[in-house]
């Protein structure tokens, strides 16, 4: 069991990442204190989607395309973006740090993951 509580709120999330201009791609999510690799950034919330869009989150189990689920982000965590190899991963639609991540850094995961995937 988690020790931390689920950030699924914006007010929740700020406590840990903010957004700003990216380097990336528009609007990014940023490090607002440095977060130790294997530490749990937040949840992507929305409600259930039930087609592709904007900010849509897929996740999956392994390479099985008919076990997706969908969530329409609707928190600071839609802002997320791409990158190769990431300095986070979801699992499910949990974030975790997957490296040192230091304060004022951009937080990125690879859409690609064969855990959480942007259909």
């Amino acid at each position: 069991m988690m020790s931390t509580p689920l950030r699924t709120k914006n007010s929740e999330l700020k406590t840990v990442v903010y957004t700003a201009p990216s380097p990336v791609h528009g609007t990014g999510v940023f490090a607002r204190k440095s977060i130790v690799a294997g530490d749990y950034i937040g949840t992507y919330h929305g409600p259930v989607a039930k087609r592709n869009g904007t900010y849509v989150l897929w996740v999956f189990e392994s390479d099985d395309e008919s076990s997706a689920v969908g969530r329409s982000g609707k928190n600071l965590l839609r802002y997320l973006n791409h990158a190769i190899p990431g300095n986070a991963e979801f699992d499910g639609f949990d974030l975790y740090a997957k490296e040192p991540i230091h304060r004022g850094e951009e937080i990125t995961f690879n859409y690609q993951s064969d855990v959480a995937d942007w259909v």
